[in-house]
């Protein structure tokens, strides 16, 4: 053959040779493969109906526990364990609140976690205050042996803002009222919806167990017991069957896959197993549990060795004190300094719209290299000044653990928070998907481009 037949046909393989796809990089693969994935909606999906609620130190606890360790053998991890975790065991039978005299009718109420019951019924007159700071300033001769109603409202906020300000009234508000010699406090739910399900929550027990019992209203009732009060006095029977029964020992539920190039280096990522006794704790937190395990799977499913080592931490009672994350951080005391980077997925399943770090080396490549994959996504940089990992983070972030932060849009998340609305249909499966595919692209770039040295 000559070389002016030759030369065509080569030109024509050269060309056809160039225009052939060429394999995507492995950070866009699995992104685009993570938004297809049904592995972890799977797992909130049966973890919500398998176990249903899970609060800390119940029978339901131990079973997702069990549930969880199984559930990451299955999906392939390289290392499955479980950590011991020791708390007082709170538990909740009943309670119920009727408004008594000229408009007698039942009032929706739920107790506030570590309140103590009223052992029978107890009756009372309601004195209303705006607000945690109202009460603060109120004479104690107003509120002695009367029924203490806090009225304050929680605004909505994408970012959940109005949660900071408006749930002091839960956390202090029992000892507040107590220490000026009321016999109970309510208060209207912390939480932005209009529905008849009230919101539990824990009080803050870091200045002492309040001795009075303590309750949420939901909101509509909160409204109600204003209009009633509007029209005159107010008395109110509360029947309250909660408390402490003793101590309880859970357990972390830990998987790891192992790092090719640098194994001794680990990427902490996770949610809180646990839940409240009310809803199913889909959205609080078996999302956040779901979510990061199915990103990390997602090197497992396409055999993708990370270069550093991945760990997916389920934490134990987070919703009574962080207790799981306290005795995580105890545990690996002397291996923090190879906890490289962490964060926490633990506000509800709505959209991601942000990332946020805390690195000591956010150098202006690897920003450009994540903005660019999460764009796709709808997800923005905002910055290397994160406050926060998410709440299990915190004893990590304390002792100089690097964080970086998946804001998700919570416009709504506090419509169902410590409800009996927390359950499974709040969950969109396609924004669901989203998260798992931002921290796939998180995790793979953390594992293998991210430089720590400054």
């Amino acid at each position: 053959m000559s070389l002016r037949i030759l030369f065509p046909a080569l030109i024509a393989i050269a060309l056809t040779a160039c225009a052939t796809p060429q394999p995507e990089d492995a950070a866009t693969s699995l992104r685009e493969h993570a938004l297809q994935d049904q592995a972890g909606y799977a797992f909130v999906r049966d973890l919500t109906t398998e176990v249903g609620p899970r609060m800390g130190g119940t029978e339901a606890d131990a079973r997702a526990v069990a549930w969880t360790k199984a559930r990451f053998e299955q999906m392939g991890f390289d290392k499955v364990w479980t950590e011991p975790v020791t708390f007082p065991q709170w538990q909740r039978t009943h309670e119920r609140a009727h408004v008594l005299g000229k408009f007698p009718q039942p009032l929706h109420i739920t107790a506030l976690g570590g309140s103590v019951g009223t052992d029978g019924e107890l009756q009372g007159e309601v004195v209303m205050v705006d607000d945690y700071a109202a009460l603060v300033a109120t004479p104690s001769a107003r509120v002695k042996d009367k029924i203490v109603f806090i009225k304050n409202r929680m605004r909505k906020h994408k970012e959940g803002a109005g949660y900071g300000e408006a749930v002091i009234a839960r956390g202090k508000g029992a000892l507040e009222a107590e220490a000026k010699g009321a016999k109970a406090l309510l208060i209207r739910s912390i939480g932005t919806d209009s529905h008849r399900f009230a919101h539990t929550g824990m009080m803050s027990m870091s200045a002492g167990s309040p001795q009075i019992p303590a309750a949420a209203l939901s909101n509509p009732d909160a409204d109600q017991l204003e209009r009633l009060i509007a029209k005159g006095k107010v008395n109110l029977s509360l029947d309250i069957n909660v408390g402490w029964t003793g101590e309880y020992t859970s357990h972390n539920v830990i998987a790891e896959i192992t790092g090719n190039k640098k194994p001794d280096e680990i990427i902490v990522i996770g949610g809180h197993l646990d839940s409240w006794d009310l809803g199913t704790g889909a959205l609080d937190d078996g999302a956040g549990v779901a979510i990061t395990a199915g990103a990390a799977y997602q090197f497992i499913k396409h055999r993708l060795r990370p270069g550093r080592t991945i760990r997916v931490v389920a934490f134990s009672n987070e919703e009574q004190g962080l207790v799981g994350a306290k005795a995580y951080a105890k545990a690996h005391a002397n291996e923090l300094d190879r906890h490289i980077v962490a964060s926490e997925s633990d506000f509800g399943a709505g959209p991601i719209w942000a990332l946020k770090t805390r690195l000591n080396n956010a150098d202006e490549a690897f920003i450009a290299r994540a903005t660019a994959l999460l764009k796709p996504l709808g997800i923005e940089y905002l910055g290397n000044d994160a406050t926060s990992g998410g709440p299990d983070i915190i004893p990590l972030a304390e002792k100089g653990v690097q964080l970086f932060q998946l804001k998700q849009d919570g416009t709504d998340y506090f419509d169902y928070h410590h409800t009996a609305d927390d359950t499974l249909d709040k969950i969109d499966p396609v924004a669901f998907n989203q998260n798992i595919a931002a921290w796939t692209v998180m995790l793979h770039l953390f594992a293998n481009e991210w430089q720590m040295d400054q």
